[in-house]
């Protein structure tokens, strides 16, 4: 190109591109950086704002007032016992829907999962309906002098009920992902098909069953709409941490509050653990894996 005409020498649009491409890097990285910064903001300025809401001995003076304790014995109490319930049948529950391929298998899996999507205080009027003194099995119940609704065997059943699809869903995709193989190994080695999900499967797939758990646990610690429609809020019997807040926040906001950080506490906690317990499995399902070859591991003793 002739330069007298106006026009830009090749040379110096060949020199150019090295700064135009710094440039778009800048710009990108700068632009980047924005909306991380504006995401992260977003989402941790209301935890900000509830953990600085007040002076910290008064905050740990509310966490100790006798309704959060009440709400921390119930919580703490329902959602051991959902806990145990979830993991004991759902473990073996999620490895059949793994494991086996039958007719309908598609459908079981979506009715399984059909909690999820529901609306928590869907979840609760449907349970109220089923179980409830005028509910479809509630004379059935109350002829045998069962009572459900609005007690805390209600608080567990609506943990289950919402919570348990999470364990579920983590737990059969955690079992899927564990390699046939190695289960058909143990097989030839000797061991029943209950000795290879427990000595096999459940050591594999501990990673992705342990964040499942704790996923359920801590969706279990923060049910609200379930609960308070099938077992209503009564302070140390059904009125669990999240029902204390709602109940709490026109009476009195500082304990409301208190509350709400020692539910955001748990949750962190929660989540570290759910991360050190992935680690920690998969570490183990790598040293399991490699000694497959022993018979020690299988065999019947």
């Amino acid at each position: 190109m002739n330069p007298s005409l106006g026009g830009v020498p090749p040379q110096a649009a060949v020199d150019a591109r090295p700064w135009m491409w710094s440039l778009g890097r800048v710009t990108l990285t700068l632009v980047t950086a924005a909306v991380i910064a504006i995401a992260i903001g977003f989402l941790m300025l209301p935890i900000v704002a509830l953990i600085t809401y007040q002076p910290v001995q008064e905050l740990i003076r509310n966490v100790g007032s006798q309704v959060a304790v009440d709400a921390i014995t119930v919580s703490l109490k329902t959602n051991a016992i959902a806990f145990v319930l979830m993991i004991t049948f759902g473990t073996p529950f999620a490895h059949v829907l793994a494991r086996a391929r039958f007719p309908g298998r598609s459908l079981v899996i979506t009715l399984v999962e059909l909690p999820l999507v529901l609306p928590p205080a869907v979840a609760g009027l449907g349970l109220l309906v089923a179980f409830g003194t005028l509910g479809l099995l509630g004379h059935t119940l109350s002829a045998l002098g069962i009572e459900l609704a609005f007690t805390q065997a209600a608080v567990v059943m609506a943990i289950v009920f919402v919570a348990g699809p999470f364990y579920l869903r983590g737990a059969i995709a955690a079992f899927e992902a564990v390699d046939q193989t190695l289960i058909d190994v143990a097989g030839t080695l000797g061991a029943g098909a209950l000795r290879r999900m427990l000595r096999v499967a459940v050591p594999l797939a501990g990673g992705g069953l342990g964040a499942a758990a704790a996923v359920a646990f801590a969706r279990g610690i923060g049910e609200f709409g379930a609960t308070i429609l099938f077992a209503g809020s009564f302070q140390g019997r059904t009125q669990t941490l999240a029902l204390a807040v709602y109940g709490l926040f026109d009476a009195d906001l500082n304990q409301a509050v208190a509350i709400g950080v020692l539910l955001i506490v748990v949750s962190a906690a929660i989540l570290l653990t759910s991360k050190l317990l992935a680690r920690s499995w998969q570490t183990s399902s790598k040293s399991t894996s490699r000694s497959l070859g022993g018979r020690s591991i299988f065999a019947r003793r």
